[in-house]
């Protein structure tokens, strides 16, 4: 089944109000070939010509807006954020208006995800109808993963420090699976040697 089109408004959710702990500095903040790193991520959310983007932020959080200054998206306050990734779903899904038929989550620190994935998942769900799109880089699970509204209620069940793997591992047969050769965007950046040998390598 295809989605609804009174429905099939995409909003893309990006989660970037974690502390940074293993980092040691935020990590949205670092340098990505000229930019701040949340700002990569966001602009190629923004590329893909989704219906709204919302970043929600947390620690660092007046910094990591500003460094999204002039972007045509939402910012969205998670004061909660010390609770875990969990916090962020919540805050992101809570922040779309009910013309939304679908969220796109994306993680503030995985700077490969392009915007030709993104456009990718958007259109399998425009052609499926599916409740969750996931994309598999060469043969792994990964990000970002689309969930339909119905699934919406589950996102926002979700606890502690963990985003929606519970979700997805409920009921694999709900997801629809599109294929990448590309593993670079299962990397994400969570230590300084990590960013060192992905900015370099990107």
């Amino acid at each position: 089944m295809t989605a609804p089109a009174h429905a099939s408004s995409v909003a893309a959710i990006i989660l970037a109000a974690g502390a940074s702990s293993r980092m040691g500095r935020p990590k949205q903040l670092l340098d990505w070939h000229g930019r701040p790193l949340v700002r990569a991520v966001a602009e190629q959310a923004l590329a893909a010509r989704l219906d709204q983007v919302y970043v929600v932020v947390g620690a660092a959080g007046a910094a990591v807006a500003t460094a999204l200054e002039g972007l045509p998206l939402h910012i969205v306050a998670n004061r909660h954020y010390a609770v875990g990734q969990s916090s962020s779903l919540h805050a992101g899904i809570a922040a779309l208006d009910s013309a939304v038929g679908a969220a796109l989550i994306l993680l503030g620190d995985q700077p490969f995800v392009t915007t030709a994935i993104i456009e990718q998942i958007v259109g399998a769900w425009r052609a499926t109808g599916a409740m969750i799109v996931a994309p598999s880089y060469q043969g792994q699970r990964g990000n970002p993963v689309l969930f339909a509204r119905t699934i919406f209620p589950e996102l926002l069940a979700v606890t502690g420090d963990q985003g929606a793997r519970g979700v997805l591992a409920a009921d694999p047969s709900r997801i629809h699976s599109v294929a990448f050769d590309d593993p670079r965007p299962l990397a994400d950046i969570d230590t300084l040697e990590a960013y060192r040998r992905l900015a370099h390598s990107g």
